[in-house]
């Protein structure tokens, strides 16, 4: 019965000390924006005293990812009829903001399109958390990556103070991703565009601020006005292998593709860096040499999935548009 006791008062005393931890890492962080940023300490408290720690948050992050999906499983959720037809009717309802965009960063509309239609269904999905609560419970309750929250925590503050939002109001999704283009604190701060011109960055209600947002999002990521984003290749003999390595940055001479029993029939500029891509259809593997352009789409996303998903989206809504 002592050990007992003592069992359970050693586990008691742990748990007193980690809650005291997570205060502790609260106080340094309000300590730290005070001193770094100039905020008001004890509005700061009272905010981060508000904000709720949601355990639905943390079970969902730390939750064991799904079975991986292939090629042929992950466009199926993209690749729909409704999701093409729906980004018709976005590209045609915003056509005048996406001709100003495209005019103005370089990027075209249907791509644009498509990263709204994969993000967020075109706005309908947005996420159902308060920002302040996401990144509240990841910044000080989620050891894995608190520092990298608590630094969205930090930007998110700055972004909410320079724009006037109230803090408590803002929603997104459980990793604090936000609005219609679902942009994380830094990215908004860094990328979000007043497209309409009046002094505030709405990406939550304002199609326009979020055609421009995503529009300047591509263009500082270095799209390439004009080229395309990947082709169709065909491979030979076993040497490709060795040009199909982990990564997304492109890593191939276009000029030496052929030594590698690549073919394609696109035109490659001699310097051009290219990317072997390999893509698993039902019948087995595809294969695929992204560009420039490509690689700035997973600068959104980090995955060539995503990234497919973004590119044929994008063809559809473009084919469906001009044949209407």
């Amino acid at each position: 019965m002592i050990k007992i006791l003592v069992f359970f008062l050693t586990i008691f005393s742990f748990s007193l000390y980690a809650e005291e931890k997570v205060l502790v890492n609260q106080e340094s962080f309000i300590e730290m924006m005070a001193e770094k940023h100039q905020f008001n300490k004890a509005d700061l408290t009272n905010l981060i005293n508000i904000a709720k720690k949601s355990q639905v948050i943390l079970d969902t992050i730390s939750r064991p990812a799904e079975k991986k999906l292939v090629w042929h499983e992950y466009k199926n959720i993209f690749l729909k009829e409704k999701r093409i037809n729906e980004g018709v009717e976005f590209l045609n309802k915003h056509r005048d903001t996406l001709d100003k965009a495209e005019e103005k960063f370089g990027v075209p509309a249907e791509i644009i399109v498509a990263i709204i239609g994969v993000e967020t269904f075109y706005g309908r999905i947005t996420g159902k958390y308060r920002v302040i609560d996401a990144l509240n419970t990841l910044a000080f309750y989620y050891p894995t990556r608190a520092d990298f929250f608590r630094s969205e925590l930090e930007q998110y503050l700055l972004l909410v103070r320079e724009q006037g939002f109230d803090p408590l109001t803002l929603m997104g999704s459980y990793a604090g991703a936000m609005g219609i283009p679902q942009f994380i604190s830094s990215s908004y701060r860094h990328y979000a565009y007043d497209f309409d011109g009046d002094n505030v960055i709405d990406i939550w209600d304002n199609p326009v601020d979020v055609i421009g947002s995503v529009a300047n999002y591509f263009h500082l990521h270095g799209w390439k006005n004009g080229e395309r984003v990947i082709e169709k290749a065909e491979i030979s003999g076993d040497m490709y292998q060795d040009a199909l390595i982990p990564g997304l940055k492109p890593d191939l001479n276009a000029s030496e593709i052929e030594k590698y029993g690549i073919h394609s029939s696109a035109m490659f500029g001699s310097d051009e860096k290219l990317k072997l891509l390999s893509f698993e259809q039902i019948n087995g593997p595809e294969y695929w040499l992204a560009r420039q352009n490509f690689y700035v789409i997973t600068r959104y996303n980090h995955s060539e999935l995503y990234a497919m998903a973004v590119f044929q989206l994008a063809s559809a809504i473009k084919k469906l548009n001009s044949s209407n």
